[in-house]
């Protein structure tokens, strides 16, 4: 929890817009309203399983668990896997206890096409989604432009969240947010990266800079 309150002061001091906190990252999920107090950044909850790269190592009803402790505790958005067996009830139940879901979607071993986005982006908005969020992995660097392509027609539908991972991805990390996306993801430093082709955060705002992207 000390090592989580000074990564929560260095995300503020390179001016994050919002800061994901990884619970299957935390040697316990207590005292979690200490995070939310120590910042007014907005705050988003996430626990993966081992399953999907993550660290959590519970069952999905223990899971489950962390991620009300957090809607409880005010943080402002809880990531929930679409994959995840209960991912109705839980985006139902974060809602009532005033969180925004993100409900999201990983492909780690390759690209979708549009139309199989599409499917994807249909079941997360059906489930309740405040956020949507489709990930896939890019294979080859035209993987980007479909990534792009689709959060660029669909970002009007709903918040979206939809970029490449992998080193041939950072194109559409990078770019996302021009095309609509509601966010993207950095690392706060080199070696702290949560997924291949991660950048951090003060790669970005230079990249950002020099394309006088704002």
């Amino acid at each position: 929890m000390p090592e989580a309150l000074s990564l929560i002061e260095r995300a503020e001091k390179a001016q994050a817009d919002l800061i994901e906190v990884r619970l299957d990252f935390l040697e316990a999920s207590r005292n979690l309203s200490d995070l939310v107090k120590s910042t007014k950044i907005p705050l988003i909850a996430t626990n993966k399983l081992l399953s999907e790269n993550g660290n959590f190592a519970g069952t999905e009803t223990e899971r489950q668990q962390t991620l009300f402790n957090a809607a409880k505790n005010d943080f402002e958005y809880v990531d929930v896997d679409l994959s995840s067996p209960k991912h109705k009830e839980t985006i139902d139940k974060l809602k009532l206890l005033g969180a925004k879901p993100i409900v999201s979607y990983h492909k780690f071993d390759g690209a979708l096409s549009i139309s199989e986005m599409e499917k994807v982006l249909e079941q997360e908005i059906a489930s309740g989604a405040s956020v949507c969020k489709i990930i896939t992995t890019a294979k080859q660097i035209e993987d980007n432009l479909t990534a792009l392509n689709f959060v660029s027609t669909m970002s009007s539908k709903t918040k979206l969240v939809c970029f490449c991972m992998g080193e041939l991805g950072k194109v559409s990390r990078l770019l996302s947010p021009m095309f609509g996306a509601f966010f993207t993801f950095a690392s706060l430093q080199q070696g702290n990266e949560t997924a291949v082709g991660q950048m951090t955060i003060q790669e970005m705002k230079a990249a950002y800079d020099l394309l006088e992207l704002k």
